[in-house]
């Protein structure tokens, strides 16, 4: 199993569990459950996307330099 993959799992659940103190669902309209959840998604996958490229090339930049 590569680094990346070991840090996504990691990192996925961190995220959601982060973005559950945020209520995304009071900016969507009334009725609009699947577009919050929608905006949910792409928010998780994109900060988790994020984290996991920044701390891996931390870690690689930061062997490099040694």
């Amino acid at each position: 199993m590569s680094v990346k993959a070991i840090l996504y799992c990691i990192v996925v659940p961190l995220v959601i569990w982060a973005l559950d103190s945020v209520r995304i669902d009071n900016i969507f309209k009334k009725n609009k459950y699947y577009a919050a959840r929608c905006l949910y998604l792409i928010i998780t996958i994109s900060l988790s996307y994020l984290v996991v490229n920044f701390f891996f090339d931390f870690f690689i930049n930061s062997t490099i330099l040694k």
